[in-house]
């Protein structure tokens, strides 16, 4: 066989812990989730938020998440879990795969949100300090799909090509044995990271804040998952136009990430005076949002309400 990638044995899927059954595609997640949380701690903090915040907004945003990113992906193929004779338990097992990007977004905003009214941080803030994270967390998890054998693409001949087993229920009927297939969670993964360094250097280079880094964050993923949507062999149930679900999600994400971008640059020609929300007290007074200054012995203007801006 010409050089490819070798899907991994069915069996390392998952592993045994005593009567407890460990699946990878669950363990990517946590460990995408927890990086996640580490990286946007460490980021608020710099700005002054308390240890252990992220974890109090993430007890909202992750369980949420979940439920969309479920939601979603069962509500965009529906043949495979209503039809006559199945199990509808299936709907619920989320360690066989399934779980969509663009669903656990919307359930996680909203989760996070509320999270971030609880902890007293503004929402945009919080989704800044997000952004490169959420693309670290979703290339680490890409990486389940691999060992689940999923998410690849088009029938391709170049040395990366995947290897997946014919008996796979995906594989096209069309197909014979030994097609290699272009490993689209692998795509994705090296689109993520390159992601991340950029959305970095973008918010060091121009100070982005207000929401306009997780504004570019949408746009970039946007365009990628668009991309990749586009050429893989078991997209969504096509909807309008007999174009995928997931395509028109990533063209809504890139078109949100735009307007969210020109709206707050509009909105916000200045820094953001704090990443706590109006009448939250810092729990540090010398933080660099609140610290006084020490030519006129005032607090800084950032103490003082700003209606209109808390989130």
């Amino acid at each position: 066989m010409v050089l490819s990638i070798p899907s991994p044995d069915p069996a390392w899927a998952q592993f045994h812990l005593g009567p407890l059954t460990v699946h990878i595609y669950a363990l990517c997640i946590l460990t995408g989730i927890i990086a996640a949380m580490v990286m946007t701690q460490r980021r608020l903090s710099r700005r002054g938020a308390e240890s252990g915040v992220v974890l109090d907004i993430i007890m909202w945003a992750v369980p949420l998440g979940i439920v969309g990113a479920r939601f979603y992906h069962v509500f965009t193929h529906v043949g495979d879990y209503f039809y006559p004779g199945a199990n509808l338990w299936d709907v619920f097992a989320i360690w066989d795969g399934g779980n969509a990007l663009y669903g656990s977004l919307l359930g996680g905003a909203v989760g996070a949100y509320i999270g971030c009214r609880r902890a007293g941080i503004r929402f945009w803030s919080f989704a800044d300090a997000l952004a490169p994270a959420m693309l670290v967390a979703q290339a680490i998890g890409r990486l389940g799909n691999y060992f689940n054998h999923e998410l690849f693409g088009l029938p391709t001949t170049l040395p990366w090509g995947l290897q997946i087993e014919a008996s796979n229920p995906k594989f096209p009927a069309n197909l014979p044995d030994g097609t290699l297939f272009h490993p689209l969670f692998l795509y994705e993964i090296i689109w993520n990271l390159a992601g991340v360094a950029i959305l970095l250097l973008l918010e060091r280079r121009f100070h982005l804040q207000w929401g306009k880094l997780f504004a570019l964050y949408l746009v970039w993923y946007g365009l990628g998952r668009s991309w990749l949507e586009a050429i893989r062999i078991d997209p969504t149930s096509d909807g309008f136009l007999n174009i995928p679900d997931n395509v028109w999600a990533s063209f809504a994400a890139v078109a949100l990430g735009v307007i969210l971008f020109i709206v707050h640059t509009r909105r916000h020609t200045g820094a953001e005076p704090s990443i706590f929300r109006d009448g939250r007290t810092p729990p540090n007074a010398t933080t660099p949002d609140t610290a006084e200054d020490p030519g006129s012995g005032l607090a800084h203007a950032s103490t003082r309400p700003n209606r209109g801006e808390s989130d």
